[in-house]
C-alpha cells in the first residue's frame, strides 16, 4: 500500500496495490503489520458499513473523549466525497479539512485520526462505505459539527439543493459556536 500525505499532518490517503486481469481484481483491503510499520500502531475494534443514496450527505460526527475514534474510510460501491475536518483546539490547521473522493473504482482508502470531524456526501446513484474504528461506539459520547457551515469552505461535490440530511444533522453547531473537546498536541 501507498501512504499518501495529506495537506493536514496526520490525515492520510492510502492507495492499495491492486492487482487485476481478465477475470477481475484482488487487493488486500487491510494488513495490520503494514498499517503498523507505515501509520502506527492502532488498533481497529469495530467495522461499519453504510448504505446510501444520492445526495445524502453524513456529518461531521466525532466521538468525545475518552471513546474519540480514529477511523479508516472506504468505498466499496459507487462515489463519494469523503471529508475530515480538523477540531483540534490550538491546532495550526484548526479548522481546516481534506476532501477525498473515495470510489469503488479507485479502491482509496481514508485515514481519519481522532480529533476530526467526519462526513461524506453521495455522488453516485447509491453507495456502500464501510470503514474500521479504533474504539467502539458510545451513543453517549455522540459529537458532531454543522455540516452546512459554510465558513469551512468544503466543496460536497453536490449542491445543498440535493443533498438530503438527517434532522440530527442539521442540528449540530457550526464552528464558530463549537468548544471541541480535543486539545492538539505537537508530534501526535
Amino acid at each position: 500500500m501507498e501512504v499518501i500525505k495529506t495537506a493536514i499532518e496526520g490525515v492520510y490517503i492510502i492507495e492499495p496495490k491492486v492487482f487485476g486481469d481478465a477475470r477481475g481484481y484482488f487487493f488486500e483491503s487491510f494488513s495490520e503489520r503494514e498499517f503498523k510499520e507505515k501509520l502506527g500502531d492502532i488498533r481497529f475494534v469495530q467495522d461499519n458499513e453504510s448504505m446510501s443514496k444520492f445526495g445524502v450527505m453524513r456529518g461531521l460526527h466525532f466521538q468525545r473523549p475518552p471513546y474519540a475514534q480514529s477511523k479508516l474510510v472506504r468505498c466499496v460501491k459507487g462515489e463519494v466525497m469523503d471529508v475530515a475536518v480538523d477540531i483540534r483546539k490550538g491546532s495550526p490547521t484548526y479548522g481546516q479539512h481534506v476532501a477525498v473522493k473515495l470510489s469503488a473504482d479507485n479502491h482509496l482508502q481514508f485515514f481519519i485520526p481522532q480529533g476530526f470531524a467526519h462526513g461524506f456526501s453521495v455522488l453516485s446513484e447509491s453507495v456502500i462505505i464501510q470503514y474500521k474504528c479504533n474504539e467502539f461506539y458510545h451513543p453517549e459520547a455522540d459529537g458532531g459539527i454543522s455540516i452546512l457551515d459554510e465558513s469551512l469552505d468544503i466543496d460536497w461535490g453536490i449542491t445543498l439543493e440535493e443533498a438530503l440530511l438527517s434532522e440530527k444533522d442539521t442540528k449540530h453547531p457550526k464552528l464558530a459556536d463549537f468548544d471541541s473537546p480535543f486539545v492538539y498536541q505537537e508530534n501526535c
